[in-house]
């Protein structure tokens, strides 16, 4: 049998976390550290792997339930290779420092069984519940693999240069970075996108850091299952938060 897709073989890459093409993540398991992987995102695996529901805490439990930013998670142990995916969504990996990473949790795809996780409440400006209000905090050092909609753009921010992105392309930041929530508006409602443009509420940034925008603003299919149709949720302002819980790295 020949065809072009037998190309598409295992990347021999031999980094922990590695891409395996543009849509997916191959994590190897040989050196006896565990990963946290996204629920149901496995897609194959090789060697002897098995699959744990990650034991969250009462707290953490009543924090997701409170606020809405969920994070289900599995524990992935054992020897061998597993191979993760989303959607197939574009999948990035960050190596995260001591001052972590501030992301959406529908984008976290994976990340090292020893980094904290937390789900961290940040302000409207407007006090607008369900805007920007909470956020997942990555913290420590290893690796987290996100997913973007399309090829991403990160944008460097120094003292010199700001800069602005639309609330909901916004995936990440940095934890160095100061955030501020901007919604354009004159006598009218802040609630409504400003008047004909279709542009709502801006994320102002400002500091030293890095910014992760996708070229979408519709977030990926969640809390999805066999026979239901998947749906895009389009949330404007929910994806990212504001304050100065920002992240991470490089």
């Amino acid at each position: 049998m020949q065809s072009p897709i037998f190309n598409n073989t295992v990347n021999p890459d031999q980094e922990r976390f590695a891409p395996q093409g543009a849509h997916m993540l191959r994590v190897d398991l040989s050196q006896g550290e565990d990963v946290l992987a996204r629920t149901g995102s496995m897609v194959a695996f090789e060697g002897l792997v098995e699959f744990d529901g990650e034991y969250q805490s009462a707290r953490q439990h009543q924090t997701q339930w409170a606020t809405g930013e969920v994070l289900p998670l599995m524990r992935c142990h054992g020897q061998g290779t597993v191979y993760l995916a989303n959607l197939a969504q574009h999948v990035h990996v960050l190596e995260v420092d001591h001052e972590g990473l501030t992301v959406d949790s529908s984008f976290v795809l994976a990340l090292d069984a020893h980094l904290h996780w937390d789900v961290v409440a940040v302000d409207s400006q407007y006090g607008i519940a369900g805007v920007g209000t909470y956020n997942t905090v990555i913290s420590g050092q290893g690796k987290v693999a996100i997913t973007t909609s399309g090829h991403p753009l990160v944008m460097r921010v120094t003292p010199q240069t700001h800069c602005s992105a639309d609330a909901d392309a916004v995936v990440a930041w940095s934890t160095s970075l100061r955030v501020q929530m901007q919604a354009q508006t004159s006598s009218r409602s802040v609630f409504r996108r400003r008047g004909t443009t279709g542009e709502g509420w801006e994320m102002n940034f400002m500091g030293d850091g890095y910014v992760v925008v996708q070229p979408s603003e519709l977030l990926p299919p969640q809390h999805t299952s066999f026979g239901e149709r998947l749906a895009g949720h389009l949330v404007p302002g929910q994806n990212p938060g504001l304050g100065q819980h920002g992240a991470w790295g490089r």
